[in-house]
């Protein structure tokens, strides 16, 4: 049994980055296959020179869980936390029973909360938005631990936006939450009227239009003008 466990986990471990993206993702992407495919040669390299990049690979593609006929809404951030135990693969999401939390994700459950009043997420798993259609993504999906944006120039972009672009041909009025000067970087790729942005969360920039904007009664505004359900925040 143990060497049945042991050769699974060789097996994982050998697979592609792209053998790791959800099966419903890898055809629209596979123009972006060998950008994923440059990507992984880089982290591979900076491992094996004993830098730790998070999230694993298990959680890398994590915001890709559902498929791109189910998102309705996609809340964009920038890259992952550099805390390892926070990194878990969903924009500005963190494990559950995660304490403390990080300031801007406390800075968005504090708006929640006072936008919508009673909510649904209390410890800082964003899980239950996205099993809403709420897709969570990041513009990089990788860094290096302990180091903010330490993956923005590896190519990251590219792929990302590929991923809003395929969202957007599934559903052409999905509605998108863009927080931050990275994430307006791909405002372009939505209807004017379906975009939703501030500044960012982050105690450095949320008081510039972030606290007090409501994005969480926008989006649901908006879904329901259309006769969709709410999100339960």
């Amino acid at each position: 049994m143990c060497a049945q466990a042991g050769l699974t986990r060789l097996y994982a471990l050998s697979m592609t980055l792209f053998a790791k993206v959800p099966l419903d993702w890898q055809l629209p992407l596979q123009n972006v296959r060998s950008n994923i495919d440059q990507i992984e040669s880089v982290i591979r390299e900076q491992r094996s020179g004993g830098l730790q990049v998070i999230p694993d690979d298990s959680n890398l593609f994590r915001a890709l869980s559902i498929s791109p006929k189910q998102v309705r809404v996609v809340i964009v951030g920038q890259d992952p936390y550099p805390n390892p135990a926070n990194a878990c693969g969903l924009s500005f999401s963190v494990p559950s029973g995660t304490n403390p939390m990080p300031p801007t994700l406390r800075n968005i459950l504090k708006e929640l909360q006072a936008d919508v009043g009673t909510v649904l997420v209390q410890d800082g798993d964003l899980t239950p938005w996205l099993k809403q259609g709420v897709m969570l993504l990041n513009r990089v999906l990788t860094t290096v631990a302990h180091k903010s944006d330490a993956h923005r120039k590896i190519g990251w972009q590219t792929i990302t936006e590929r991923i809003l672009e395929v969202t957007v041909q599934n559903n052409p009025d999905v509605v998108a939450v863009l927080w931050g000067n990275p994430a307006l970087e791909v405002e372009h790729i939505f209807k004017p009227q379906n975009v939703i942005s501030s500044s960012h969360p982050s105690p450095l920039s949320s008081y510039r239009g972030f606290t007090g904007s409501r994005p969480f009664t926008q989006v649901n505004e908006i879904l329901r003008e259309r006769g969709q359900g709410p999100i339960s925040w």
